[in-house]
Order: structure tokens, then sequence, then C-alpha cells
């Protein structure tokens, strides 16, 4: 594959504002996060007061999940981003208000980013279901590897932008210009204009379409294996790595040598998608699923006495693994699944693998401490190793293959 044609889907219209669109809104969304940590420390002087922020946006996010699979099943996808966008820009903008003139309490952020979370709840489903929309099928690939580029490079700027505005004019400003991010995400969406889905002529209610999302995904072998599978593979990675991780690694490499350990694995992200650019992708869930199972590699260091640079090349290749699955499940899913369907088995997905997450960090503090952090850690390697590839077992996700191309031309012009 050549780099005009890993470039192709720029070339249409409606991919290149949605792409600018993401551009927008990841980069305001990796900011905040920064900025919004330090406008609560500064506001309470307390993490137990960030976690609950954090929390706050994320609870009514999982619970509304669901709900925004059928709202983005239901209305044109570019309007519900459009929307969702500028009611980000909304409640961002309020809370940078707040901090700004220093009429911010601690509950009122707590209300707003739980308006922010039920938001992120209806774009969620609607901004990976949209892709096939607006890209020839044989474009797919490579329009999905150039959003993850983005996300990634992104991911690896947006904290140092975030610090860096936060340090020169402060965390309120920096939270503004997230809510100027949005709403230029919602102005960049305004261009696209896409066909109505398919839909049969009587509208069912919101209980029957939900269900109608679960009889995909339960009749999907694939689908439910795999979101089974990462429902123990989340609890257990973000548990072992991002909690029991640092606390091993700062009586052992240190905090700048964790530090090193997480850019390695943003590498192997970035790394991945450059190769993925140019590589088609066959048998997209076997190579998914061997690519998760690296995921155990820097737990098996980190619990036997890391060696820095040995653990270095684990989190480069575990980052590079992931990254591989992520392409190889968003092209299953948008190959395979109706498109009016779509976004409510992405909800039922995102359900299944964000809702054990929670467990994972409340569960491994006192694992840890009980059974000591390193052992913890390596049985921890062998649970994600086995998780990941134990749905091989099932011939759907061992066999599924990329969709034939479609040979007629595609209704989205250049």
């Amino acid at each position: 594959m050549t780099w005009a044609e890993a470039l192709a889907p720029l070339r249409a219209a409606a991919f290149r504002w949605y792409f600018a669109s993401r551009v927008a809104n990841t980069l305001g969304t990796t900011m905040a996060t920064v900025a919004l940590t330090f406008a609560v420390l500064d506001l309470t002087g307390s993490a137990s007061a960030v976690g609950q922020v954090l929390a706050a946006r994320t609870v009514p996010m999982v619970l509304l999940l669901l709900y925004g699979g059928v709202l983005a099943d239901r209305l044109p996808r570019s309007l519900v981003l459009q929307l969702s966008n500028s009611l980000s820009a909304l409640t961002q903008g309020t809370v940078a208000f707040l901090v700004l003139t220093g009429s911010a309490e601690l509950w009122m952020i707590l209300l707003l980013e739980a308006a922010n979370g039920a938001v992120s709840a209806v774009s969620m489903p609607a901004m990976q279901a949209i892709v096939p929309s607006l890209v020839p099928r044989a474009s797919l690939q490579q329009a999905n590897a150039l959003l993850s580029l983005s996300r990634n490079g992104l991911a690896v700027l947006g904290p140092s932008i975030g610090a860096g505005l936060v340090v020169t004019v402060g965390a309120g400003w920096a939270i503004a210009v997230d809510a100027c991010l949005w709403l230029v995400a919602a102005l960049l969406l305004l261009p696209v204009d896409l066909p109505p889905l398919p839909r049969t002529e009587e509208r069912p209610g919101f209980v029957a379409e939900l269900r109608e999302g679960w009889t995909v995904f339960a009749g999907t072998t694939w689908l439910w294996v795999v979101v089974v599978a990462f429902a123990v593979i989340n609890a257990v990675h973000i548990g072992a790595f991002y909690t029991l991780g640092p606390a091993v690694a700062d009586r052992t490499i240190g905090k700048d040598g964790w530090g090193l350990v997480l850019s390695a694995e943003a590498l192997g992200f970035l790394l991945m998608t450059v190769l993925l650019l140019r590589v088609r992708l066959r048998r997209p869930l076997l190579l998914g699923m061997v690519g998760v199972a690296l995921l155990g590699a820097p737990l098996a260091v980190l619990g036997t006495g890391p060696d820095l640079g040995l653990l270095l090349g684990c989190a480069l290749v575990a980052g590079a693994g992931t990254e591989l699955f992520a392409l190889a499940w968003t092209l299953a899913m948008q190959e395979n699944i109706e498109p009016q369907l779509l976004s409510r088995a992405y909800s039922y997905d995102a359900l299944g693998s964000y809702a054990a997450m929670p467990v994972g960090q409340l569960l491994y503090g006192p694992l840890g401490e009980t059974f000591g952090h390193q052992d913890v850690l390596l049985a921890s390697s062998f649970v994600i190793a086995t998780a990941a590839l134990a749905p091989l077992l099932s011939r759907s996700v061992r066999t599924l293959d990329r969709v034939p191309i479609d040979p007629a031309p595609s209704p989205v012009s250049p």
C-alpha cells in the first residue's frame, strides 16, 4: 500500500471535516484532564476531590451509554456530534467561568462534569459509527488509522500543552481553551451532510430499539466473546499497571523511569499506527487478540524485579499490540455490523469494557497490600494473557476476515 493510498480518506471532503473536528476535540480533551486536575487541587488541595471529579464524569457516561447508542442510531450522527460538542463547550465554558471568577465550589464542578459525562455517553457511539459513512469501504482501515494517529499524537502533546497553559495563564484559562476547542469541533462538522440511515417505516420505542441492539450483540458470537474477555482484561490492566505499577516503579526504577515506560508505550501506539497505514490487516481479531496478550509482558517484568531496559522494550511492544487490536476491533465492528445498528453495538461494547474498570481500580490496592505488589503483578500478567488468548478458542473469533470490498463506487464524493 502506497502513501497515496494510505492518505486516500483525506480526499473525501466529509472525512476531512470530521478528521479536523476530531483533532480539535481530542486536543481539548487531553488538555482538559490536566487543567481540571490542577483547578480542583487549587480549589480544594485534596487528591480525593480530584478522584471525585473524575468519577463524576465517568459514572453517568457508563450509565447512559446504551441510551446514547439508541439515540445515535435514531438521529443523523453528524447532528448528534454537533450537539454533543456544543454541549461539551457549554459545560467546560461554565467551569472555566466559575474558576476564573473565583466563584467555583466543588459541588458545582461535580455537577458540570457529570453533565459532561452524560454528553460523552451520547457522542461516543456516534463518533465510532459515523466513519463508514464518510469514506469508501476500501479506505476504512486507512481512515481509522489516521484517526488513531491523530489521537495518539495528541495524547503525547495535549497534556504538555495543558500543563504549559496552567503554568503560564492558569487552570481557568486552560479550561476555557478546551471549551473553545469543543465549539470549533462542532462548527467543523457543519459541512458534513450525510444521507439518512435505512429505517423501517414504523420506528419502535426506546426499549424495543435497545432490545434490538442486545439481540445483535448477543447473537454475534465474536462480538460478545471479545467484550467478555475485555471486561477481565481492562479491570486487571488498569488495576495492575496504573495502580500497582507506579508503586513498584517508585522503589525500583524511579519516577523518571516510570515516565519513560509510559512514553515507550505511547511510542508503540504511534509506530503501529504508522505501520497500519501501509499494511492491510487480515484476520483482524486473530491478530488483535494476540496483540492484546502482549499487555501481560510489562506486568511480568515489573513483577520480577524490573530492569528498565527490558521494561521499556516490553512497554513499546505492548503499546503496539494494543493499537493493533484497537484498529482490528474497529474494522471488525464497522465491516460486519449493519450501519443502522452500529451505534447500539458500540454502546454495548463500551458498557462491557468500561463497567469493570472501577472494579480494578478499587480492588488492586488492597490486593497488593495483602499478597505483595510484585506477586499480584505476576499473577495479573498471566490472567491478561489467558483472557486475551481464550477468545481464540472460538472459531468465529479466529477466522473472522475482512469483508470483501464492494467494487461499486462510493456515494461519498471527494
